[in-house]
């Protein structure tokens, strides 16, 4: 390593830290990345896999190969020692202990999703956030068409087993609801056909509109597609708790599911909740419009994790890619510290949702569509977005090959 260079340690490897890691210059800076995951995982795609529209591997991109010359370990961050300038960390395979120091820290840890404390979500729910999250759901909904096939099962087991629940109408939990929507209708149906007119799939929203973030216009029109493919929605429901085989309402109604998807925003991580920094009432680091944390002059903080003081930016992908490309060229120039000429400064692109039967929404700043040219609109968009020549290639021929053969249902 060269005396001259600024040791700098980042913390995860989601849409912000890659990013940056593309864009840092190496001559500079010797990188250190931390991370639990040992890959750069596409997100908007998460939903896709889920149901097998799109393959587990062909969304994620190993982080050691987007560049030969940074230093990669899979840990989790436990602990911060500002006044050492050190970390403590555990490998996030046998759970070993080490430190490591920094001159530069990046805090890009991501987030999890939010429960709200209410009792039994941790224990009984799915999540959808992780690649490993995806599996668990395309496993057990296989387990429970193979489990209701099961002889001298009554109509009220089969109904059970068959009942598809999500929380949370946000773009995750409407996509996963059309997926399997569409799942149900191309494969499923002709694959069990003998259960699979039992099955039910129930959105439940706190909020009195699903996709609370695009217009309303194309709300309503998600809402109303929902109800042609027969999508049941139920706005303002409160989730009081949630049972091994049942959810509790606000107003003591229950709801019994044989799977429950949970997808009702975002919290803060573990590591986010111990640091000693100023935070929103979401739990997440304040900081200047140079991403530096307030009242830090070497720890920045991007992403998920984090929110500009005063500046209020949705939790997406183009925010945190723009965040990494922007923070990287103020690390390469060394102008982070007192440079009010350089602020950060967010481009909406607008935003994309799949809401089943290919139709999509695109709500962007020059067009409000909903239908199947926004399908192909989206599918496009988010294929050029994939990150490297082999995702791109995997996703289209994942399309192509689901189009032809439908999706897999095998058990393994």
């Amino acid at each position: 390593m060269m005396k001259n260079k600024t040791k700098l340690v980042i913390l995860g490897t989601g849409f912000a830290a890659f990013t940056l890691l593309k864009k840092i210059d190496y001559k500079k800076f010797d990188v250190y990345v931390i991370s639990p995951r040992n890959h750069f995982l596409f997100t908007p795609l998460l939903p896709s896999t889920t149901v097998g529209s799109v393959e587990l591997r062909s969304i994620i991109e190993p982080i050691r190969i987007i560049k030969k010359n940074f230093n990669f370990v899979q840990a989790y961050a436990k602990k911060l020692i500002k006044e050492k300038k050190e970390l403590i960390c555990t490998n996030a395979l046998d759970n070993k202990e080490f430190s490591i120091s920094y001159d530069l820290l990046i805090i890009a840890v991501g987030a999890q999703s939010a429960t709200y404390n209410i009792k039994g979500v941790k224990e009984n729910a799915l999540f959808l956030k992780e690649l490993w999250d995806a599996r668990q759901i395309r496993q057990k909904i296989i387990d429970n068409f193979e489990r209701a096939s099961t002889p001298n099962l009554n109509e009220d087991e089969i109904k059970k087993l068959l009942s598809f629940i999500v929380v949370g109408g946000g773009p995750t939990g409407v996509e996963f609801a059309a997926e399997l929507s569409d799942f149900l209708e191309e494969d499923l149906s002709k694959i069990y056909p003998s259960i699979a007119k039992y099955a039910s799939i129930q959105l439940f929203e706190a909020g009195n509109k699903i996709l609370s973030t695009f217009d309303k216009k194309l709300s309503d029109y998600a809402m109303k597609h929902f109800e042609r493919i027969n999508v049941i929605i139920s706005l303002n429901s409160l989730v009081q708790e949630v049972q091994k085989d049942k959810i509790i309402l606000k107003d003591s109604k229950e709801i019994p599911y044989g799977l429950l998807v949970w997808s009702t925003g975002n919290a803060p991580v573990d590591f986010v909740k111990e640091l000693n920094f100023e935070k929103d009432k979401f739990g997440r680091i304040i900081t200047t419009e140079h991403f530096l944390i307030k009242g830090e002059t070497s720890i920045f903080a991007i992403g998920d994790c984090s929110t500009i003081e005063g500046m209020d930016l949705p939790a997406t992908a183009q925010v945190a890619m723009q965040s990494g490309k922007f923070l990287a060229n103020l690390l390469n120039n060394k102008d982070y510290l007192n440079n009010d000429s350089k602020k950060f400064k967010y481009k909406h692109l607008g935003m994309l949702a799949y809401i089943g039967n290919n139709k999509a929404l695109a709500d962007l700043s020059y067009a409000k569509t909903g239908g199947f040219s926004s399908w192909i609109f989206w599918r496009t968009a988010y294929l050029t977005r994939l990150v490297s020549l082999k995702n791109k290639i995997l996703v289209l021929f994942d399309w192509i090959k689901t189009g032809i053969f439908g999706r897999d249902v095998s058990r393994f």
